[in-house]
């Protein structure tokens, strides 16, 4: 017997409800709310350590000095019940942060910041609460767009299959810029860039299942671009751009998260503006990726959306519709139906489900 549970965090006050637990129901899709807290400023993006049962969310706090800083929770999951326990809430870098990323040896977290440039290696403690700062870079430069690409923009961290790298696509320098990590050392050690075409705007990115292959999302042009990868030497060679844009539109909109299934055969995007999720096939033989479908998110700005364990649903969280909406997946065909079930919850940033056998 086991259970799905739906972590989402959200654009919140600390005196108001951030944090949010649901169960999904996997014969209908429905999400039944079990926990919400608050207590955190803006508890937006989460990761979930599935065999310690922990949660660690990135959020923000002030400084001494009155300033917005980041920072980052540890909560300890009780599956059973859905609820959550807090264990910790402490400071990572002196800016505030947009992501949160544990490497697979469960030993390390990256945090980025958009607004700062920065990125951050943090120590996890043997009992799996957040421990000190290891590390810090700064990033430089700019690119062409003169209001979203005016200074560095990391906007996510994203660790190789084998762990050896972790990945950051900047918005702000067209780049997705590599890093070694060095475990024993507890350092990030700068291992070259990957220059993504003028104006893209790289934002999140994701790993084909077998290994060969990496999608980078870019928001400000609305495209995926495909790489073949080289684990070896974490080098990433583009293959193909594409839109996630119906050729018909021509309305501002922009994208936010990428996904692939479990099989690597289908890759989904979400598009704000046009405000739906784009799925596009891929054939792992040619490197070829092909549109499926656009389907609605029935709301406005889906900034997150992910695909349950067993690939069987989508849930895609909508900023401005605050509400959550469920999909099944056709493993054949790689589509969407809504199940006609959603759920509220305030200003949702991330989703993250996760299977529990009990």
């Amino acid at each position: 017997m086991g259970k799905t549970l739906v972590f989402v965090g959200s654009y919140a006050e600390q005196t108001t409800n951030g944090l949010y637990v649901y169960e999904l129901n996997e014969t209908t899709g429905e999400l039944k709310l079990q926990d919400e807290l608050g207590g955190l400023q803006n508890p937006t993006f989460l990761n979930v350590d599935e065999s310690r049962g922990l949660l660690y969310v990135a959020a923000e706090q002030l400084s001494p000095q009155g300033e917005r800083i980041g920072s980052a929770a540890t909560y300890e999951i009780d599956p059973a019940a859905g609820k959550l326990k807090q264990l910790d809430h402490v400071p990572t870098i002196d800016t505030t942060t947009c992501h949160i990323q544990r490497d697979r040896t469960d030993r390390f977290l990256v945090v980025v910041s958009y607004g700062g440039g920065q990125v951050g290696l943090l120590a996890i403690e043997a009992d799996g609460r957040v421990g000190k700062l290891l590390d810090k870079h700064r990033h430089e430069g700019s690119s062409v767009n003169p209001e979203r690409q005016e200074k560095p923009h990391p906007h996510s961290a994203f660790f190789s299959p084998d762990n050896r790298f972790v990945f950051i696509p900047d918005l702000g320098l067209d780049r997705i810029v590599a890093y070694e990590l060095d475990t024993a050392g507890g350092t990030l050690v700068s291992s070259g860039e990957t220059v993504v075409h003028a104006g893209a705007g790289p934002r999140h990115m994701a790993f084909h299942p077998n290994g060969g292959y990496a999608f980078v999302i870019n928001e400000l042009d609305s495209t995926i671009e495909s790489y073949r990868y080289d684990a070896h030497t974490g080098a990433m060679q583009s293959l193909q751009v594409i839109s996630t844009l119906p050729e018909a539109y021509d309305g501002e909109s922009w994208c936010a998260e990428i996904a692939l299934s479990s099989d690597g055969r289908f890759v989904y995007g979400s598009n704000r503006g046009h405000d739906s999720i784009a799925v596009f096939s891929f054939d792992a033989g040619s490197a070829t990726l092909s549109p499926v479908e656009y389907v609605s998110t029935e709301g406005g700005h889906p900034r997150h959306f992910a695909l349950t364990a067993d690939g069987r649903f989508l849930i895609a969280a909508n900023r401005d519709g605050n509400n959550l909406v469920t999909y099944r997946v056709d493993a054949a065909s790689g589509r969407l139906t809504p199940t006609g079930h959603q759920a509220s919850a305030s200003k949702p940033v991330c989703v993250k489900p996760v299977r529990y056998e009990l």
